[in-house]
């Protein structure tokens, strides 16, 4: 009888209960599953998502997500809402306070490129034109469902750049067995 792998980075010695792996994939894999989030809510898109995914039907807390109050300790920011011309250099200001590595999920037809707003002159066209976004949440206002998809996708895409660094390596200094 085959055991089977619950993680990538777990290899488990067959009738003990030892689990041997690296202390590279164990670090992955708490930073992967205990993701702080930092939400920077500027219109609608802030009530009807932020708020609905802190609330018990579609809890981020269950995914290992904590909300943090400050960039300083957070590892995901989430710009819910219109940016405007007078708010993009905060948002620029609180991105570059989070410390490394820092992800930006975008939520909204207004964060992703100016939703109605986008004649306005007042009106940034995408939030991704001050700072790098990982992962876009379309919709106006988009549903929270949508928000925790987009929170797997980034876990998915942090999986997949860790792999392409070790990936990376020169053969004579991988440790790959």
């Amino acid at each position: 009888m085959e055991v089977e792998k619950p993680f990538d980075y777990i290899e488990r010695i067959p009738g003990g209960a030892i689990i041997t792996t690296t202390v590279d994939k164990v670090l992955e894999w708490g930073r992967e599953c205990s993701l702080w989030y930092f939400s920077f809510g500027l219109a609608c898109c802030a009530i009807e998502v932020l708020m609905a995914a802190g609330a018990a039907r579609f809890d981020l807390d269950r995914f290992g997500m904590m909300f943090r109050a400050t960039p300083r300790q957070s590892d995901l920011m989430i710009v819910a809402g219109t940016v405007t011309k007078k708010m993009a250099p905060r948002v620029k200001r609180l991105y570059d306070q989070m410390a490394e590595p820092k992800y930006v999920i975008a939520t909204g037809s207004c964060a992703n490129a100016g939703g109605p707003f986008a004649d306005s002159y007042a009106v940034l066209k995408g939030v991704d034109l001050i700072i790098p976004v990982d992962v876009y949440v379309p919709g106006c206002p988009p549903r929270p469902e949508a928000l925790i998809f987009a929170v797997q996708k980034l876990k998915e895409k942090m999986r997949n750049q860790v792999r392409m660094k070790r990936s990376n390596l020169p053969e004579d200094t991988r440790c790959d067995a």
